[in-house]
């Protein structure tokens, strides 16, 4: 039965790699999706506001 618990630690761990690796490769989120974009001009206002203001 140690055998088995022993040969179960290399099994867990490849499988954990394996999830890993397919979630590291996964491809990236569009970036056409609308509500993003409005998001990243919200944002560009904003910082343009702020170092507009320090000068």
């Amino acid at each position: 039965m140690a055998v088995l618990a022993w040969l179960s630690i290399p099994v867990v761990a490849g499988v954990l790699a394996a999830v890993w690796a397919t979630w590291a490769a996964r491809p990236p989120r569009a970036m056409t999706d609308p509500s993003s974009l409005a998001e990243h001009e919200r944002f560009r206002a904003a910082m343009e506001r702020g170092t507009a203001a320090r000068d």
